[in-house]
């Protein structure tokens, strides 16, 4: 019997309104199904209350809090409501934060703003970042190179081959979802060239982001054996070693042991 792949989803939204009707079931599973550990990454403040309220009720889930990009107002006390929920020991990380120029309508300046603030709170706080980057990676390595977090993850990367080799030199992790699984996934194929296995992770960005062969599906974190298998043969190991060693990279990351 083939060893089951261990999976940590280093980027979930369990809290999306996607999983209401069965979000119990599908969480209490996944250890059976080889999924250790998830991180539950927020958008909003409601969503980073609820990342929380994930995390104390499962142990299999960790947390983030943190502002999108796409958030265009948040309340005037939105950094003292982020620190205290960042005092929860089930809160590994800021998150997800960032950059995203991909729809007109949002502010950039507003956007860089609440970033820089955020990332200053991670600094504060001692806590890595998982990062947001849409359509805007010359600005976040910019702000990136200013600010210098310590310990992140680029998730979700959409960069270049070249974008990823800067982001590493950063000293950040990069994390790929089920886009390395499309027919069209070149671009991100050669930017996981550029990624040591040390600064790799795996990610659903569940529910969106479902692999082949279950794209267009509601996706959850089961279904990273299918990037898992991808990443292994684009770096010429088993898929046993992709699971073992992005499980332990993102635990190392987030500080939240294995066992």
């Amino acid at each position: 019997m083939e060893e089951q792949i261990l999976i940590f989803d280093s980027h979930t939204h369990y809290t999306d309104s996607a999983y209401d009707e069965d979000r119990d079931a599908l969480l209490s599973s996944l250890p059976e199904k080889g999924v250790v550990r998830c991180m539950v990454a927020a958008y909003d403040m409601e969503s980073a209350v609820g990342s929380v309220q994930l995390a104390e009720r499962y142990p299999h889930l960790i947390a983030a809090v943190g502002v999108h990009p796409e958030c265009t107002e948040v309340p005037g006390d939105y950094l003292l409501q982020l620190e205290q929920l960042a005092k929860h020991p089930r809160v590994k990380a800021i998150g997800e934060i960032g950059l995203d120029y991909h729809y007109d309508g949002y502010d950039p300046d507003f956007q860089k703003k609440i970033f820089r603030e955020q990332l200053a709170l991670a600094e504060k706080l001692r806590l890595p970042v998982i990062l947001h980057c849409r359509d805007a990676m010359g600005d976040m390595l910019e702000i990136l190179r200013e600010c210098r977090p310590k310990q992140g993850v680029m998730h979700c990367f959409s960069g270049s081959a070249e974008s990823a080799r800067e982001v590493i030199a950063l000293g950040l992790h990069i994390g790929f979802t089920g886009v390395l699984t499309f027919k069209n996934a070149r671009k991100p194929l050669e930017a996981l060239a550029q990624v040591p296995l040390d600064r790799l992770l795996i990610e659903t960005d569940c529910p969106y982001m479902a692999p082949v062969p279950y794209r267009g599906k509601r996706c959850d974190s089961t279904m990273l054996t299918e990037v898992v298998a991808v990443m292994a043969r684009e770096k010429g190991v088993s898929t046993q070693e992709i699971g073992r060693i992005t499980a332990e990279n993102a635990a190392a990351l987030f500080a939240c042991p294995l066992d």
